[in-house]
This record gives C-alpha cells, sequence and structure tokens, in this order.
C-alpha cells in the first residue's frame, strides 16, 4: 500500500522528514570522525597533505564540527617550512594564518590559534602585521585584563628591539678605558632617522610597559621591558650630554629591575612549590 502526503497529513510527512534529516546527520558525524581519525593517523606519519585532505573532508560531512578546524590549521602550519622564504612557503604560513583566524571567529578565546598566528607572522618576518595582531588584542575589551596586559608586554618588548638594535651599535655604543676600568658612552647615530626612530620607540614602548602594569600590576615582563626601555632613555639622554636626565633614568630603571626580580622570585618559589611532591 502507497502512502502520499495527503493520505498521511503533513505533521507525519514532517516527521519522517525530520527522522530522515537526523539519521542522515548522525552518519556524517560519524563519518567526520572517521575521517579526523585518518587526519591523526596520516599526520603521525608525516603525510600532512593527506591528513589536510581527511581534515577538511571532516568539516565538509559535519560543518559543525569543533575539532576539525582545529586539524586543518594544524596540518597546514607543520606543512610550513620555517627560515624558507620562497613565495611558496610563505603562502603556506599565510594559509595556515586564515585557517587559525577561521578558528578564532568562532571561538576568540583559543590561545593555540592565536599564538600559532602571532608565530607565523614573526617566522615570515612580517612585522607590520604581528604588530597589528597583538594590538588588536591590546586594544579588545572583550579580553581579560592578564592577556591584554600581555600583549601590550611583547609590544613594549618590540620597541625596546626597534631601539636597542640601534644603540649597541659599533658607532654609537663607545666602548673606551679610563683609569683600568671600561667606560660605556653613546653618541648619536650619523643619520637623523635613526635617532628619531629610537627616540620615538622608547617613547612608544614606555607608554605600552605601563598600560601593561595598569592592567596588570604583577605582569613580570611589563615590568622587565620597562626596565630595559628606561635605561635606553639613559642611552639617549648621554647621546644628548643630559648627565642630569641620565642618572634620573638609571634610578627609574633600578626600581624597575627590583619590582621585576620580585615577580621573577615569586614566580620561581611557586613553580619549585608546584614541582615538588606532595606528602
Amino acid at each position: 500500500m502507497r502512502f502520499s502526503p495527503s493520505r498521511i497529513g503533513a505533521t507525519a510527512v514532517l516527521a519522517l522528514f525530520v527522522a530522515a534529516t537526523a539519521g542522515c546527520t548522525l552518519v556524517n558525524k560519524v563519518r567526520a570522525k572517521s575521517e579526523l581519525n585518518e587526519s591523526a593517523r596520516t599526520y603521525r606519519e608525516g603525510h600532512f597533505e593527506e591528513a589536510e585532505q581527511h581534515a577538511k573532508r571532516a568539516l565538509y560531512l559535519d560543518p559543525n564540527n569543533p575539532t576539525a578546524p582545529i586539524f586543518i590549521a594544524r596540518v597546514i602550519h607543520q606543512q610550513y617550512k620555517p627560515g624558507v622564504d620562497t613565495p611558496d612557503n610563505i603562502a603556506k604560513a599565510r594559509e595556515a594564518i586564515d585557517a587559525y583566524k577561521r578558528i578564532l571567529e568562532k571561538n576568540p578565546n583559543n590561545e593555540e590559534a592565536f599564538k600559532a598566528i602571532s608565530v607565523l607572522y614573526a617566522a615570515i618576518k612580517d612585522e607590520a602585521k604581528l604588530r597589528e595582531w597583538i594590538s588588536v588584542r591590546a586594544h579588545d575589551p572583550n579580553m581579560s585584563n592578564e592577556k591584554r596586559a600581555e600583549a601590550y608586554a611583547i609590544l613594549a618588548g618590540k620597541d625596546w628591539d626597534c631601539s636597542f638594535k640601534v644603540t649597541e651599535l659599533p658607532d654609537v655604543k663607545i666602548t673606551s678605558t679610563e683609569g683600568g676600568s671600561a667606560k660605556v658612552t653613546y653618541k648619536k647615530p650619523k643619520e637623523q632617522k635613526d635617532f628619531d626612530t629610537i627616540q620615538q620607540c622608547v617613547a612608544r614602548g614606555l607608554e605600552e610597559a605601563e598600560t601593561a602594569i595598569k592592567y596588570d600590576p604583577n605582569n613580570e615582563s611589563a615590568w622587565s621591558y620597562k626596565t630595559n626601555l628606561l635605561i635606553e632613555e639613559a642611552k639617549i639622554a648621554d647621546m644628548n650630554g643630559e648627565a642630569d636626565k641620565k642618572a634620573q633614568y638609571t634610578r627609574q630603571a633600578e626600581v624597575a629591575q627590583k619590582r621585576a626580580s620580585e615577580l621573577a622570585e615569586e614566580r620561581r618559589k611557586t613553580e619549585e612549590a608546584a614541582a615538588s611532591p606532595t606528602p
């Protein structure tokens, strides 16, 4: 006996459709899990392109699968070869970055994805994109104070590096011997643009370090970079022949260094306590 929609009723038809769809969805979920298992197996064997295809099929079968996008990003990332600056290899890094960003679209708090993107931008030497990426988190009011502080500390570190690479050049850092002891002084770089750059980097870096400390007063990195940036300020003062300012910045650096050392000691004790066997 045949049934038609008119004979069994619209409600029954809808029920049959829902049941069939649910059955199809369940089958796809099972198939997606199988594809992810294959992706994991081929990944362990070093067959990364094959692992990527299995992970992509898993996502196609089950678009809401939370694990498939992570698998895809990881296997693409694994295909990137650090230190190889060929166009194809850099393109693979950017492909991995895009894959990690898709993860963050659904889960903004995924730390693996955030850090992987940072690592990849650094690896391909895209400093502009890296700074932009870290800055987004630093300015995101939805992030915790601790994460924002960490982001600001990273930015402060980059600005310290911007200055340090110039102030440690042989024609800027001058070492002489007076009375049997070494004396270090600093003079302005030959190029005015280099001097302008270190001033800008130090000013911005100190602001970032202070902001990091505002969000998390116990951020060890922020205090360490504040110390280093104040030392850079002292170098600039030395270049300008401003002995009083140099002494002032040196004292401030000593205060910041003391706080950084205290936090480092607290961290060390905490780590030792965590590693100690429970009686």
